[in-house]
């Protein structure tokens, strides 16, 4: 399998698409008013105590406070505290908010490392999850500082290795090599892409996290709540640091300021693999030469074509996001069952893969052709599953059900690709429907009705979407006309792109003044 990284720069946005063999298989974009925040630390203020949900909301700065889950303490969030001094301005009255005290059975269960949280506690967390639609951000009190190589836990003596490292050896190696190298006080996790890898690489890695640490130690001391203390790299070089794997063939850049950037900085990290690192000069834009954008126009829809004339039908809903699978025109077969079976199976494989593509979180349910024999059946499971293995989010599969759903729950870390690439649509409102013409023609009868009978206007103004000013001016006698010798009132008709499809906008012909709200 040939693995690349496509990145095109422009004034205003970075992409980045990941294909294998030519087929998008993830794709990031970095905005500069949308930009990353999973991995900044702020520097915080305790707002509310809420313990019948189990949680605290932090005043970082932002419109929303941020979301801290009790199981979001960290057990070394006492050593934090103690780091940040005892300037702390708590909030010592007693307020509702503040947390209650536990009963005693709770009490033992209750780890004892876990502080107490009180309002107007200065408190040190980091972003876990971006925001999402009206919810603000969730955060944790356990710091990590992830590096090429490891992930640096201040604070922690805890010692782990990814668990994609299958290889007992290696994992037994890196396992040795993160004991001899850890400064005390401080915990190491060994990435997945420090397989192979150097003592050498792995203490260069571990030294510029630590020198980033005790940036942040500084920072702290100097800085009062709320305020940014730490901020991450920015999408694309999130993807450079994570993803450049050596498994990737090729790594195209068409910024030549980008280019020098992002090879300067494997350079500095991993040697080895600066020479797949190219700048891409052509005529044409890199997506189309590569046929990213083609791909990425998928992306955009709701319907999602199969290989066999089937189809997926994704919508997002408030609480989940609904997946259809239809069979379409497809039939190899006299058997149902078999051609059922079949484009079930393509279709598990390419939910995975728009899973992953438009980074779709939270609840997902999938309504599967139904299939009527169990072995069947724990095909499309074990399917998922497999597929499933190649996210790098954390996935939950249930079995499908009798009624052929399968429900699924993926890791949100942030916005799904048509949150981050898309707004709400400002004349449907996100619907997808309009209201039709000839209703929005009684809309207007119905307004014309209420002035006739609460005020003493003789001549309005109407404006509207041309589109909706051609409805009132079809027939031989115009609907405008009708309407007119109706209700004896005089009507001048303006067309106005700006107004909605679905609305009609009143002025009295007098006063110039708008008048719609008020006989609504």
């Amino acid at each position: 399998m040939t693995k690349e990284i496509i990145i095109n720069s422009s004034t205003t946005q970075t992409r980045v698409a990941i294909t294998e063999d030519g087929y998008l298989a993830d794709f990031f974009v970095d905005y500069p008013e949308n930009r990353r925040m999973v991995g900044d630390i702020y520097l915080g203020k305790v707002a509310r105590v809420l313990p019948g949900i189990k949680a605290a909301f932090i005043d970082i700065g932002m419109k929303h406070d941020a979301f801290l889950h009790f199981s979001d303490i960290g057990e070394n969030t006492q050593q934090l505290q103690d780091m940040l001094g005892d300037d702390s301005d708590v909030d010592d009255d007693e307020d509702e908010d503040s947390p209650s005290p536990l009963p005693r059975q709770r009490e033992e269960n209750r780890q004892p490392s876990i502080p107490k949280l009180a309002k107007g506690q200065d408190i040190l967390i980091q972003i876990t999850k971006e925001p999402v639609n009206n919810k603000g951000v969730r955060v944790s009190s356990a710091i990590s500082l992830p590096g090429r190589f490891c992930v640096l836990l201040p604070f922690d003596g805890k010692i782990g290795v990814s668990k994609k490292i299958v290889d007992f050896r290696e994992r037994k190696r890196l396992r040795s090599i993160a004991r001899s190298i850890l400064p005390k006080n401080y915990g190491l996790i060994i990435r997945t892409v420090a397989r192979n890898q150097s003592e050498e690489s792995l203490r260069d890695d571990l030294n510029n996290l630590k020198k980033t640490w005790q940036t942040i130690e500084a920072t702290v001391h100097t800085e009062s709540p709320p305020s940014l203390i730490y901020q991450d790299l920015n999408t694309t070089s999130s993807v450079i640091r994570d993803l450049f794997t050596p498994d990737i063939s090729h790594v195209f850049i068409d910024s030549k300021k980008l280019y020098k950037q992002i090879k300067s900085y494997v350079q500095l990290v991993q040697p080895g693999l600066a020479d797949k690192i190219e700048n891409f000069k052509s005529s044409t834009s890199i997506f189309d030469a590569f046929k990213i954008d083609e791909q990425i126009k998928t992306l955009m829809g709701r319907k999602v074509p199969l290989p066999s004339g089937g189809y997926l039908i994704i919508e997002h809903t408030e609480a989940m996001v609904v997946i259809d699978v239809n069979s379409g025109r497809y039939a190899k077969s006299k058997d149902q069952e078999l051609n059922s079976l079949k484009t079930d199976l393509e279709a598990a494989r390419e939910i995975s893969r728009q899973m992953r593509l438009r980074d779709i979180g939270g609840i997902i349910v999938i309504d599967f052709i139904d299939l009527e024999e169990d072995k069947n059946r724990k095909k499309i499971y074990d399917e998922l599953r497999k597929e499933f293995r190649k996210d790098r989010a954390k996935v939950s599969v249930l079995p499908m059900s009798d009624f052929g759903l399968v429900q699924i729950t993926r890791q949100r870390i942030r916005q799904n690709i048509m949150q981050a690439m898309k707004e709400v649509c400002p004349y449907c409102l996100g619907t997808g429907l309009l209201t039709k013409q000839s209703h929005v023609v009684y809309d207007l009868e119905e307004l014309i009705k209420k002035v006739k009978q609460k005020s003493k206007e003789r001549s309005l103004v109407v404006r509207c979407h041309p589109a909706i000013a051609q409805k009132f001016n079809e027939g031989k006698i115009k609907t405008l006309t009708k309407l007119q010798l109706k209700y004896m009132i005089r009507l001048h008709l303006i067309e106005d792109e700006s107004v909605p499809l679905n609305e009609i906008k009143l002025f009295s012909k007098k006063t110039q003044q708008e008048i719609t709200d008020e006989f609504h």
